[in-house]
């Protein structure tokens, strides 16, 4: 029986880049399925989040997405250009964002497409992956959606012609993502049970493995 996992997931998460070529190598080499559910990001959906924090959690995770990064062998650094823009007079975030809401609903089009995982893999490792500033110029995105085997052009028109049902689909998702047990990304949701963060990728593989996770047979 093919297992099936909801998973929570932001263009603007580091820790959502870190745990996206586990879940990929995952559903390739056993029979499970993942439903990707892309969310804005916490800055957009409730940017007093962050005038809450204590002033050691932003030192705390600089430190930690790079070490992250070093630990799983992945290149990273941080995305230039952010993919949600802070005013950095007022360190506040401005309701018009030039990045985000593109990259989201083209996360839901490419989900839509049947090709979620793979879009959300490709274009977190344009955007994460270190190699290449102003990943918004050009063609890169173009190049990404390409080799997660979609169109650019085709999403982005898909998306002009009904914006508002993908802001729905995706506000559908934020709100599935609080019922299925956390507010934050990446949060994986099988058999009701939530695993947050991308630590947690062990501990959910674990779970389904009691749950009678097989792999996929040799073609």
């Amino acid at each position: 029986m093919t297992l099936s996992y909801d998973l929570y997931w932001s263009f603007r998460s580091p820790y959502s880049y870190f745990v996206t070529k586990r879940l990929v190598a995952l559903e390739r080499d056993f029979d499970v399925t993942c439903n990707v559910r892309v969310v804005y990001p916490i800055a957009v959906r409730q940017p007093e989040f962050f005038d809450k924090n204590d002033p050691l959690w932003l030192p705390y995770f600089m430190r930690d997405i790079f070490r992250c990064a070093e630990f799983l062998g992945l290149p990273f650094g941080w995305p230039s250009p952010d993919p949600v823009v802070m005013d950095m007079a007022t360190r506040t975030y401005p309701k018009e964002q030039p990045y985000i809401y593109r990259l989201t609903q083209l996360g839901q089009a490419a989900t839509e497409a049947g090709r979620g995982l793979a879009f959300l893999d490709e274009v977190s490792s344009l955007i994460f992956g270190g190699a290449v500033r102003d990943w918004h110029l050009g063609d890169h995105l173009a190049h990404a959606a390409e080799r997660a085997g979609l169109d650019l052009a085709t999403l982005d028109a898909q998306i002009a012609s009904d914006p508002n049902r993908y802001d729905r689909a995706i506000k559908a998702s934020q709100d599935a993502q609080r019922l299925g047990g956390h507010y934050g990304v990446p949060l994986m949701v099988f058999d009701k049970e939530p695993f947050f963060g991308q630590d947690r990728f062990d501990q959910m593989k674990w779970r389904m493995a009691q749950k009678g996770l097989a792999r996929r047979e040799a073609a």
